[in-house]
C-alpha cells in the first residue's frame, strides 16, 4: 500500500504507519528526555554540591554562601552534609555579629528534619539555636526560656549540651524572681535537670572507668582510646561544674527557711501527691531541713506508696533518733527496692558513710564500692577512701617507709575522684598532691633500696603499691 497505509489481514483493515511511526518516536523521545534530564539534574546538584562544600570544608564561609541558596532550592536531598555544613557556616557568621543569620540557621534546621529526620538530633540542635538566639538577646527572658523548654521536650535524649542545660534553668530561676514562674516549677525543673546531668554523668563515667581500669592493668591504650579517655573526663568536667553552678542558682530559694514554711504551707494541699511528696522529701533532706514537716512527709508518703525513697527516709529518721541497727534495717531495704543506679548508689553511700563513722573501715569500703559500681561518677566514694587509707597509714606497715607508703595508694584513690567527678576534681587534686608530699620523696627511696619495689599491705587496706622508680 501506499501513502502510510498496510492492511491488516486479520482484521482485514488498514494501519496509517505514518502515525505509528510518529508514536514510536515521542515515545523514545520522552524516554530519552526523561531518563537524560535525571542524569542532568542529578549532574547539576552535584556541580552545585561540591560549589558550596569545597569552601565550606575549608570554612571560607563568604565563599560558600552565594551557592548555598540556588542548592537547598534545588537538591535539598542532595545530602545531609549540606545542612551539617549550612549549621557551621551561618553559625560563624552569627558569631561574627550578623545576627539576620539566626533566621537562615533556624530555617537550615527545618529543611534538615524535613531531608533527613533519621540524621538530626533535633534536642541537640533546637537547643543550639536556643543557646546562640539567648547569647544574640534575641526575644524575652520568656521567649528565651520557652525555646530551650521545646528542645528539652522535644528530644531531651539530645539535649546534652552542659552550657544549654545550665541557661535553661538559669532563665527559670530568673523568671521565678521576677514573679514570672512559680517557685514549685522552679523545684521541679531542678530535680529535670540534675536527674539529667547526673545521667550524662553515669554514661560518661562509666565508659571512662573501663579506660581508667584497662590502663592501670598495664595494658597501653589505643591512639583512639587515649582520645576517648581525654574526651570523657573533659565533659565529666564541663557536667560537674554545671552542677554545681545549677546548685548555685537555686541558691537561697532551696535554702532550709525558704523550703520549710513553702512545704507546711502546701502540705495539707498536696498530701495526697506521691511525686509531690518524693520531690519535697527529697529536698528537705538533702537540705539536712531539722523540721517535724519531714518526718510527717515521709510517714505519710510511706502509707500512700511504701517504696524505696520512703524506706531510705525512714532510715535517715531512725539514724536521726540514734537508732542504728533501725536504720540499717531500713537502708537495706531501700537499697534492694531501688531500680536507677543513681538512687540505688545514694543509698550504698549512706550505708558507706554509717560504717565508716562507726569505724568499720573494710565494710564502708566494701558500700563505697557498691554506690561506685552504680554510678561510677560518685568521686566523692573515692575520696572516702583516699582519706580512710591515709588515716590508717600508722596501722599498715612495719617500718616507717611502708606505713608512709599507704600515702601513695590514698593519692591514687584521689585522682580517680578527679578523673571521674568534675564538680570535686579540684579539691580532690589537691588532696591526691597533699598524700603525695606525705608519702616518701626521692631522698626516702633513695637511702631505703626500695626504688621499682612492690610493697604488700596487710591491713584492712590490703593491696600493694610500687614504688617510683629514680
Amino acid at each position: 500500500m501506499t501513502n502510510g497505509l498496510k492492511k491488516d489481514i486479520l482484521n482485514n483493515t488498514y494501519i496509517n504507519t505514518n502515525t505509528m511511526k510518529t508514536k514510536v518516536i515521542l515515545l523514545a523521545a520522552t524516554l530519552f528526555v526523561a531518563l537524560g534530564g535525571k542524569s542532568f539534574a542529578q549532574d547539576e546538584c552535584t556541580t552545585l554540591g561540591s560549589l558550596f562544600t569545597a569552601p565550606a570544608k575549608a570554612k571560607n564561609y563568604q565563599g560558600a554562601l552565594q551557592h548555598y541558596g540556588p542548592l537547598v532550592e534545588k537538591c535539598p536531598t542532595w545530602s545531609v552534609a549540606v545542612y551539617q555544613y549550612g549549621s557551621k557556616m551561618f553559625e560563624d557568621l552569627i558569631e561574627k555579629g550578623d545576627k539576620s543569620k539566626i533566621a537562615d540557621l533556624e530555617k537550615n534546621l527545618r529543611l534538615r528534619m524535613q531531608h533527613f529526620p533519621s540524621k538530626t538530633k533535633e534536642g541537640r540542635e533546637m537547643a543550639n539555636i536556643a543557646q546562640i538566639k539567648y547569647e544574640a538577646g534575641i526575644g524575652t527572658k520568656m521567649d528565651q526560656f520557652q525555646e530551650f523548654d521545646a528542645a528539652f521536650k522535644k528530644d531531651e535524649e539530645t539535649f546534652t549540651s552542659p552550657k544549654s542545660l545550665y541557661t535553661y534553668f538559669s532563665l527559670a530561676v530568673d523568671l521565678q524572681e521576677e514573679g514570672k514562674m512559680d517557685i514549685q516549677e522552679v523545684f521541679n525543673l531542678y530535680d529535670t535537670i540534675i536527674d539529667k546531668l547526673e545521667k550524662e554523668e553515669i554514661e560518661l563515667s562509666g565508659k571512662l572507668t573501663k579506660l581508667i581500669e584497662k590502663e592501670d592493668s598495664g595494658t597501653a591504650l589505643t591512639s583512639k582510646e587515649k582520645k576517648y579517655l581525654s574526651a570523657y573526663e573533659t565533659n565529666l568536667g564541663a557536667y560537674g561544674k554545671v552542677k554545681g553552678s545549677v546548685n548555685g542558682k537555686l541558691g537561697i530559694l532551696a535554702d532550709c527557711p525558704n523550703l520549710i514554711p513553702l512545704y507546711e504551707r502546701l502540705y495539707e494541699e498536696k498530701k495526697n501527691d506521691v511525686n509531690w511528696l518524693k520531690s519535697a522529701a527529697g529536698k528537705l533532706n538533702s537540705k539536712d531541713c531539722e523540721t517535724p514537716m519531714f518526718f510527717k512527709m515521709v510517714q505519710q508518703l510511706h502509707t500512700l506508696e511504701p517504696s524505696a525513697k520512703s524506706a531510705f527516709y525512714l532510715g535517715k529518721l531512725a539514724e536521726r533518733d540514734g537508732n542504728g541497727s533501725k536504720a540499717m534495717e531500713y537502708y537495706n531495704q531501700a537499697a534492694e527496692l531501688e531500680t536507677t543506679p543513681k538512687d540505688k548508689a545514694r543509698v550504698y553511700y549512706t550505708i558507706a558513710e554509717n560504717m565508716r563513722k562507726k569505724g568499720s573501715l573494710s565494710s564502708a569500703r566494701s558500700y563505697y564500692n557498691k554506690a561506685l559500681e552504680q554510678n561510677p561518677s560518685l568521686g566523692r566514694a573515692y575520696l572516702r577512701i583516699a582519706n580512710m587509707y591515709a588515716s590508717s597509714a600508722n596501722n599498715c606497715g612495719s617500718t616507717a617507709f611502708e606505713k608512709r607508703a599507704i600515702y601513695w595508694k590514698a593519692a591514687e584513690m584521689a585522682d580517680r575522684a578527679a578523673r571521674v567527678d568534675g564538680s570535686i576534681a579540684s579539691n580532690a587534686r589537691q588532696t591526691a598532691a597533699s598524700y603525695r608530699g606525705r608519702a616518701p620523696q626521692k631522698s626516702d627511696i633513695f637511702s631505703s633500696g626500695m626504688a621499682g619495689k612492690t610493697i604488700t599491705f596487710n591491713c584492712w587496706v590490703g593491696g600493694s603499691v610500687r614504688v617510683p622508680n629514680l
